[in-house]
């Protein structure tokens, strides 16, 4: 495949968010919209009713019932593609399965997990994929945990994946936020005594970085580990970081037009290039208006609080990310606050390193430091 080739193949990640100058009749419609909201607000009570109830005439109620309609008949055929999607190969080492798991208001979040066949694993990875992908890319990963008597779980977060919900649109990550952490107990309550980590990427790793700030899921886990986490991120033009907010209320999950067509190669390995886009499960769709706004948020608060962070962590990033800012690894691991923290940054190596040609190496690089983990665990238990 060519450079000019790779190009084409678009990321749909966190810092792409299209800059409002560039959609500007899309804009237009965002302000009649919002000024008719002001409007319809100050109206006395009688005229505001009068004209709500013509606003919301009948072909308007079809026409949100359709919609809902045709985002349920997706969502059920994104499960079924979910669930036919291979994860394993042959090796009897492990053992693989689906499930539904219910969320805080009560989504259906798509579920895998990949088990020893023999004996209790000795730690348990729960994998929070990035955005627009979906948990059934990690299963090479999590084949390799198991070789390694690790368990692995994974889920697809709120519209990814074959999880409940419109396809690429997150209505807050704060909700991903807490799925993962409910997700979290229900994995400790099933498997007492062994040791938990949490796994993020890029977006996902944002996700994983703000749940360990909550005392009560922090005091569940051994770790977590974060490849090229979403963090820093910045609007493409400060008229995006401005309006956004407004934006994101007025029409959540209108999408840039346009947007994915010159994307960031966020891989070397041509072949997971074209397996990632040409996967129906991987949202490839300009991104919701919602959903970038969620990703500049989320990016804010944990960047004003890098100091803030105890957990122990181990933070991965390729010099060569064009997605997410790999200097903004280096300075979670500088300002962190936590004792047992590790960076390792790897020269010229794209956005998605697990699916790097050194993919078995970075993997490996991450087995090694839980074990790393564990065994300080073990010390600090038999020093008691």
């Amino acid at each position: 495949m060519s450079t000019a080739e790779m190009e084409q193949l678009t990321s749909g990640a966190s810092n792409r968010i299209i800059p409002i100058l560039k959609t500007l009749r899309a804009s237009l419609l965002f302000i009649h919209t919002f000024f008719l909201s002001l409007i319809l607000f100050f109206l006395p009570r009688r005229c505001r009713r009068g004209i709500s109830e013509s606003l919301l005439d009948a072909p308007s109620s079809k026409k949100r019932k359709s919609a809902w309609r045709r985002e349920e008949e997706d969502t059920f055929r994104r499960r079924a593609l979910a669930e036919g999607y291979h994860t394993g190969d042959g090796h009897c080492w492990y053992c693989s399965a689906t499930f539904l798991f219910f969320g805080g208001r009560n989504n259906a979040l798509f579920c895998r997990s990949w088990f020893p066949v023999s004996g209790t694993p000795r730690g348990i990875l729960i994998i929070i994929h990035g955005l627009n992908e979906h948990s059934g890319r990690y299963a090479v990963f999590a084949r390799q945990l198991t070789s390694c008597n690790f368990g692995v779980y994974a889920m697809d977060w709120i519209g990814h994946g074959g999880s409940d919900g419109l396809h690429g649109y997150v209505p807050s990550l704060d909700y991903v936020v807490a799925d993962t952490g409910a997700f979290l107990e229900k994995i400790r309550l099933e498997n007492p005594g062994i040791p938990c980590f949490l796994f993020g990427h890029s977006t996902g790793g944002a996700v994983v970085l703000k749940a360990a700030a909550v005392p009560q899921i922090e005091g569940m886990l051994e770790g977590i580990v974060l490849t090229s986490p979403a963090l820093r991120v910045k609007p493409a033009h400060p008229i995006v970081g401005a309006v956004a907010p407004i934006v994101s209320m007025v029409a959540p999950k209108f999408q840039f037009k346009g947007a994915n067509k010159r994307g960031i190669p966020v891989s070397r390995d041509p072949a997971q290039l074209l397996a990632k886009y040409s996967d129906p499960l991987v949202y490839t769709g300009p991104i919701r208006v919602r959903t970038g706004y969620e990703i500049l948020r989320i990016s804010s608060h944990l960047t004003r609080n890098f100091k803030f962070v105890n957990i122990p962590f181990f933070v991965l990033h390729g010099t060569a990310d064009r997605v997410t800012d790999p200097l903004a690894s280096q300075d979670l691991y500088n300002e962190a606050a936590s004792e047992f923290k590790d960076i390792k940054l790897y020269d010229g190596f794209l956005h998605d390193l697990l699916f790097e040609p050194e993919r078995v190496e970075i993997a490996q690089d991450i087995i090694d430091w839980m074990d790393k983990r564990l065994s300080v665990g073990v010390e600090d238990v038999n020093g008691l």
